[in-house]
């Protein structure tokens, strides 16, 4: 399926963090939930780049912050793989889900653990994330720091 001339020019604008072009095209009948041709969302492209006025634009236009993409993933879990802490307060803000998990049974807590990103992962668990939730091979969130020698994780996650 081609994207029509509106859904392109959304997405030229989120790549320009442009949020009152973003606000207009919307109105015009944009669909803040359409994924572009690579199968991402104008959310997930807003957000992984850290554009916070593009991102704040699609959630008041009614973009799903829930919405996965690629694998199952969810743009919170995209924001954990680059560390965007701010990013993900603002999804978790506008009802981002905290434990969805991808087509692995991963988490946005696991990501956080798997790459390293201690102030999102912080994030994530006073936010309330369960850690106890296990991947389809049967692996929770602790399991998954140490086999990445994650020692910040393995203090601040539960037994």
């Amino acid at each position: 399926m081609s994207a029509t001339p509106l859904q392109d020019q959304l997405i030229a604008a989120v790549r320009q963090n442009d949020a009152a072009t973003i606000t207009r095209l919307l109105s015009e009948g944009a669909d803040a939930n359409a994924p572009d041709g690579r199968g991402f969302t104008p959310l997930v492209l807003a957000a992984y780049d850290a554009h916070l006025d593009a991102t704040r634009a699609l959630l008041a236009g009614g973009a799903n912050p829930n919405q996965p993409v690629g694998g199952g993933n969810t743009v919170l879990m995209g924001v954990a793989f680059k560390g965007h802490t701010g990013m993900a307060q603002l999804l978790l803000d506008h009802g981002a889900e905290l434990n969805a998990r991808n087509g692995e049974g991963s988490t946005a807590l696991m990501f956080a653990v798997l790459f390293g990103r201690h102030e999102f992962l912080d994030l994530l668990l006073a936010a309330g994330a369960d850690a106890t939730l296990r991947d389809n091979k049967g692996q929770s969130a602790r399991d998954l720091a140490r086999q990445k020698g994650n020692d910040h994780a393995l203090a601040v996650l539960p037994e």
